[in-house]
């Protein structure tokens, strides 16, 4: 059992910048991959960046590629998602998610293999 906590998120204006955390619980959080995913009102939940359960490999989505980064810090059971050059698409609630990996190397982008999620946080991009 895996529990997730997200903080960070509030109201900003385009241009600024913003880092998410996710607080993981358990003591196996080197076993999971983890992701990070958004819905803005009326759309589906989209794919916004992946890592690998051993922090080697990462992947963004193609609308945040060069402006979000995600990392994280297995000893402090963390996973970060660092926002710069925010733009007003932007706007959504934000969710954590983690997924037990076998493959220490591998992320994922499909919300359906994720088995844990956080309860959300609101990032607002005001123009």
């Amino acid at each position: 059992q895996v529990q997730l906590v997200e903080s960070g998120g509030g109201l900003v204006q385009a241009g600024d910048s913003l880092r998410l955390s996710c607080e993981a619980s358990g003591r196996t959080f080197t076993s999971y991959s983890m992701g990070w995913f958004r819905q803005a009102p009326g759309k589906e939940r989209e794919f916004v960046a992946a890592i690998s359960s051993n922090g080697g490999a990462t992947v963004n989505a193609a609308s945040v590629k060069g402006r979000f980064t995600i990392s994280r810090d297995n000893a402090k059971n963390m996973v970060y998602l660092q926002m710069i050059s925010l733009k007003p698409e932007d706007t959504a609630v934000y969710y954590c998610a983690a997924v037990w990996s076998v493959s220490s190397g591998a992320y994922y982008t499909n919300s359906a293999v994720y088995r844990y999620w956080g309860q959300g946080i609101q990032v607002t991009v005001s123009s």
